[in-house]
């Protein structure tokens, strides 16, 4: 496969997902979730006459059986059923699926879950069918959401649910989150599986979700294909692009992945209400760009972003990156319409800064991150075991100040590396000490390291052992020794479902994508 990047002005086929109804749904009173950024992000778009350039669908409605391929059965039921008038009854179960602060109980909670979800499944079929080559559903991106857990502004995990839905056509699906917070939803549910590569790039420390460290590398035959890198407050475009641009480039060289989904949380950009890195529109774009040029069946999604007016402007600006279009650098206020909030809100100023304690006091229990199950016969990770040296983490790295180039915008942590054992054919490996940070992606022949002293990237010839090398003090720790996995096996194994969910449905999806519901087409 050529994983090469082509030119930036190559053609695509893109098809944009909207529904009209999405800019109605209203948190509450002074909660930094807005869906109004939707229509915002919409509004723009019509005014520099983008939507020409595209296929405009309003997607379905997922429906409960397309929720509970992820899902469980109990969480879905309830997300149906509770309303704000019987808020009530359901006391035992929103504690239980952790509904109430960060995510409350608004009217027509379930037909917004139903929104972002439709859409991101409508995109992974029309790339699955080959009907377009980009895809794009800003009302999705919600990347916090467990299997049966609301977290983060996020109630049903539409990334997910569109992964499952491209690995029936795809061996291996790579995912990349340039969310200020850690993608820990989408990565939890990958865990222990080689079909689906996460790769997100977050803020470092203890900042919501607490998760994604250096050393989370995945579990079982998920082993090496979680990738975190944890950044510092204010890091910039050039800064990110010097991080962001040789990980990529080496992640789909050596993962060879057959579709991408590309999560843009827009709350990285400078300015953002709840955010703290210093990315500007051109910076953040550049990573759009850059994803596009590998000429691979790509999902665009929305995520965080909490000053509107910049979550339009930028996803505006990727549309039009997605349709290799130039748009003015200066974007009106008045294209977007911000002031169809809604009546008697009682809300401030939509982009006014707020603090981000307010909205992150859970992350001190790391006992309450997901509802996963306990490791098994199936290499399950122990998830108590896990959230366990997840605080332990936590608590050692604070005191450490990695930096690149003396700006402080990688974090490196003063721990012990994570145990290593024979290294996997074609894997990731991250490692890290109170020295060097770094990220080494290994084949049999080749190693590449990204050296955070100097920015610079080296590929030497390393014959891997088979030694297994971890600190003394971790010696209690040493996994049993994992055989090298070739390319060849790899291919193989597309039988062994990727989450213990999809194991249980196997015979429902086969035939799901042509059963998948019509979208309705509102514009060519």
């Amino acid at each position: 496969m050529n994983t090469s990047p082509v030119g930036p002005h190559s053609r695509k086929k893109v098809s944009y997902y909207y529904d009209f109804d999405v800019g109605n749904y209203y948190y509450g009173q002074g909660h930094p979730m807005k869906p109004h950024r939707i229509r915002m992000t919409h509004n723009l778009i019509l005014n520099y006459g983008l939507y020409r350039k595209m296929e405009v669908y309003r997607p379905h409605k997922a429906n409960t059986e397309e929720m509970t391929r992820f899902h469980s059965d109990e969480y879905v039921k309830f997300l149906n059923n509770i309303r704000p008038d019987n808020i009530t009854d359901f006391n035992k179960q929103m504690q239980r699926f952790n509904v109430g602060e960060d995510c409350p109980v608004f009217e027509g909670l379930f037909e917004f879950c139903q929104i972002s979800a439709g859409g991101s499944l409508a995109g992974a079929v029309k790339l699955n069918r080959k009907s377009t080559d980009i895809a794009i559903n800003w009302t999705g991106g919600l990347h916090h959401a467990k299997k049966s857990e609301a977290s983060g502004f996020c109630y049903v995990n539409d990334i997910v649910l569109a992964i499952l839905e491209l690995l029936k056509y795809h061996q291996r699906v790579l995912y990349v989150d340039i969310d200020i917070h850690h993608g820990d939803g989408v990565e939890e549910a990958f865990y222990t599986t080689d079909r689906v590569m996460t790769v997100s790039f977050h803020k470092f420390g203890e900042y919501f979700p607490g998760t994604g460290d250096l050393r989370d590398i995945g579990a079982g035959r998920g082993k090496y294909y979680a990738v975190n890198f944890p950044l510092r407050d204010g890091i910039d475009d050039d800064s990110y692009e010097t991080i962001f641009r040789p990980v990529i480039t080496k992640v789909i060289e050596v993962y060879q992945p057959g579709a991408i989904v590309l999560q843009c949380g827009a709350d990285s950009l400078t300015g953002d209400r709840l955010g703290c890195f210093n990315l500007t529109l051109k910076g953040h774009g550049k990573c759009v760009e850059f994803i596009k040029s590998f000429n691979l069946p790509l999902l665009m999604l929305g995520g965080g972003g909490y000053t509107i007016r910049n979550v339009a402007r930028a996803w505006t600006h990727e549309t039009a990156i997605a349709l290799n279009q130039e748009i003015p650098n200066a974007i009106p206020d008045d294209a977007m319409d911000v002031d169809r909030v809604v009546e008697d809100s009682k809300d401030g100023d939509p982009d006014k800064r707020i603090s981000q304690v307010q909205h992150d006091r859970h992350i001190q229990d790391d006992r309450e991150l997901s509802d996963s199950e306990d490791e098994d016969g199936d290499n399950r990770r122990n998830q108590m075991n896990y959230k366990e040296s997840t605080a332990r983490r936590k608590t050692t790295s604070e005191t450490t100040n990695g930096s690149i180039n003396g700006d402080s915008t990688i974090a490196t942590t003063a721990v012990v590396v994570a145990p290593i054992t024979e290294v996997t054919t074609n894997s990731l490996v991250i490692t890290a000490d109170s020295t060097n940070a770094s990220v080494t992606t290994t084949t049999t022949e080749k190693i590449l390291t990204i050296s955070p002293e100097t920015a610079t990237i080296t590929t030497t010839i390393q014959e891997v052992s088979k030694t297994t090398t971890v600190m003394t003090e971790d010696a209690d720790q040493i996994p049993a020794a994992i055989s090298p996995v070739s390319r060849d096996e790899m291919e193989t194994s597309s039988s062994e479902n990727p989450t213990k969910q999809v194991e249980e449905r196997t015979s429902s999806e086969q035939t799901a994508t042509n059963k998948s519901p019509q979208n309705e087409v509102v514009s060519g």
